[in-house]
């Protein structure tokens, strides 16, 4: 995965060159110039050609866009077992979409879609990418936003099984849950002390999420991020008795109690640590627990702020709160 993103970052380079850059010969050029179809090359992945007269930035996005995947043989199925050109590409176009205007990234993928449609492997294929980097917790890419009308489009595509439609369905589910704006599902915990406390009761102006095991070494990781962030810091020493700005609360959502206690006091001791009794958060599906760490912020209201972030996310939010 980090190879396939250093490659879609050093190839971006080029194409926010070849997409800032205007052509020495437009002068003279009428402002419309018909785009000629280009013809599919096989067994490989070729870019567009841009018009000349094309010189605006914005626009040259746009149509690079429009007409990434033109050259791209749908219909070859051998292409599908071949990551360094398909695959590839597809990273190069995700990227790319990154830079476009927020909703016009949504009809360029349903699009993308219905061109796979020509060969049922392609498509199968196209799909398996679109979860892959858009809903695998490490993706560099991943992004709810864009793969929920992606997974609306596939759960009804004819050319995948009950079995992936009622997965992508499933999925689906998922990633409607705790939206960012929505208000978090409300689920009961117990503390150490056996106290029972509701994620809604927690007095705070903004409260970070941390769904964790022990053991897991990313888990650690991340809590010795935050214990020793002095942007995190400063939020928990504006707690005061009367208002807490910033509250770190840690869920255990699975079953061996045991390790879970032996593993406390490694922990920091101003958090708030609690385990799911029951496992109801699984079972329920309350929440979208990909992979662990999961992380969640949420407001004095439970709302979502961000939702399965990053620590720079975390981190970025808070270097800017008074």
């Amino acid at each position: 995965m980090k190879n396939l993103t250093c490659i879609a970052f050093c190839t971006s380079i080029a194409f926010l060159a070849l997409l800032a850059c205007s052509s020495s010969k437009k002068s003279g050029l009428e402002p419309q110039q018909v785009f000629v179809q280009e013809t599919v090359v096989p067994d490989t992945f070729v870019l567009p050609q841009l018009p000349e007269t094309l010189v605006d930035p914005e626009e040259r996005r746009a149509f690079l866009i429009t007409h990434y995947w033109d050259r791209f043989d749908f219909s070859d199925s051998t292409l599908t077992r071949k990551p360094a050109i398909t695959e590839q590409a597809f990273v190069d176009y995700i990227h790319i979409l990154g830079l476009m205007p927020e909703d016009d990234p949504v009809g360029s993928l349903i699009n993308t879609l219905h061109r796979a449609q020509a060969n049922s492997t392609m498509y199968g294929y196209f799909v398996s990418l679109m979860e892959k980097y858009f809903y695998d917790p490490n993706s560099p890419f991943r992004n709810e936003e864009l793969y929920i009308p992606v997974l609306k489009e596939i759960s009804r595509s004819v050319l995948l099984g009950e079995v992936d439609r009622s997965r992508y369905l499933l999925q689906l589910e998922m990633t409607q849950l705790n939206k960012v704006g929505d208000k978090a599902n409300n689920f009961t915990f117990i503390l150490p002390t056996g106290e029972t406390r509701k994620l809604w009761d927690i007095n705070s102006q903004y409260l970070l999420l941390l769904f964790s095991n022990p053991g897991c070494h990313t888990c650690e990781t991340t809590i010795q991020f935050l214990d020793d962030s002095p942007v995190i810091k400063r939020a928990i020493s504006m707690n005061s008795p009367t208002r807490n700005m910033l509250t770190i609360l840690t869920i255990y959502p699975d079953s061996e109690l045991e390790e879970w206690v032996a593993h406390l006091p490694l922990l920091p001791q101003q958090w708030l640590h609690g385990y799911d009794p029951g496992m109801a958060i699984t079972r329920d599906r309350l929440y979208d627990i990909k992979a662990i760490p999961t992380i969640y912020l949420l407001d004095s209201d439970k709302k979502v702020i961000l939702k399965d972030c990053s620590l720079e996310a975390v981190e970025s939010f808070f270097s800017v709160i008074d």
